[in-house]
C-alpha cells in the first residue's frame, strides 16, 4: 500500500503482508464491518482484533490503545499504522473484490468520500456508545433495545408496551424498580 497513510517509524515502502484491524467490540456497527470483512476473499490476510483488548495490547504493545478506541486504526506487519480514512481504504486494499475501489478512494477525488465515511461511522459511534463511550445514558437512546423475552411487545398501531408477562425483577426501565409487578 503506498500514497498518504499516517504510516510511522520509517516504514514507508516496507511491503504490506498482513493487517490487523482493530476494532470497537461495543460497537454494533464495527462489529458488523469486522464481520463483514471477515467473509470477503482477501489478497492481504486481515487479523480482526478487538481495540484496547488483552490481545491488541499483546501483539502491539507500542501503540496507544486509547487512541485506537477513539479512532479506527489498522496496522501492518512492518510497523505501518493507518488512522481515520487511510484505515478503511487499506482494509478495502486487502480485498480481492474492492482494491481498485480502494486506489480510487486514496486519490485526491475519492479522499473526500472516503473521509465522510469514515466521519459518519464516528457520528453513528458516538451516538450509540455515547460521550463516556458506555452508550449516551442521559439524552438518547443509548444503544439498548426492548426485546420481547424482557416483557416487551410491539404493536404498530401504539409501538412498544410493557406487557408485564416477565418476573417483578424485569420492570420496565422506566420504574426503576419502585413500580409494583402486574397483575
Amino acid at each position: 500500500m503506498t500514497g498518504k497513510a499516517a504510516v510511522h517509524g520509517g516504514t514507508a515502502g516496507v511491503p504490506v503482508r498482513r493487517l490487523t484491524v482493530l476494532y470497537d467490540a461495543g460497537c454494533p456497527l464495527c462489529r458488523h464491518i469486522r464481520d463483514w470483512l471477515a467473509r470477503q476473499r482477501k489478497l492481504v490476510p486481515l487479523d480482526l482484533v478487538p481495540a484496547g483488548s488483552d490481545e491488541a495490547r499483546r501483539r502491539l504493545p507500542g501503540l496507544d490503545h486509547g487512541r485506537t478506541l477513539e479512532e479506527i486504526t489498522v496496522v501492518g506487519d512492518g510497523g505501518q499504522v493507518y488512522r481515520g480514512p487511510a484505515a478503511w481504504i487499506v482494509c478495502l486494499w486487502a480485498l480481492a473484490g474492492y482494491r481498485s475501489a480502494a486506489h480510487r478512494l486514496s486519490t485526491p477525488a475519492g479522499a473526500p468520500l472516503a473521509r465522510a465515511a469514515v466521519l459518519a461511522a464516528a457520528k453513528y459511534r458516538r451516538a450509540v456508545r455515547g460521550p463516556d463511550g458506555d452508550g449516551d445514558r442521559e439524552g438518547g437512546w443509548g444503544g439498548t433495545a426492548y426485546r420481547a423475552d424482557d416483557g416487551w411487545s410491539y404493536d404498530p398501531g401504539t409501538g412498544w408496551t410493557f406487557t408485564g408477562r416477565t418476573p417483578a425483577s424485569s420492570l420496565p426501565p422506566a420504574c426503576g424498580g419502585e413500580c409494583p409487578a402486574p397483575d
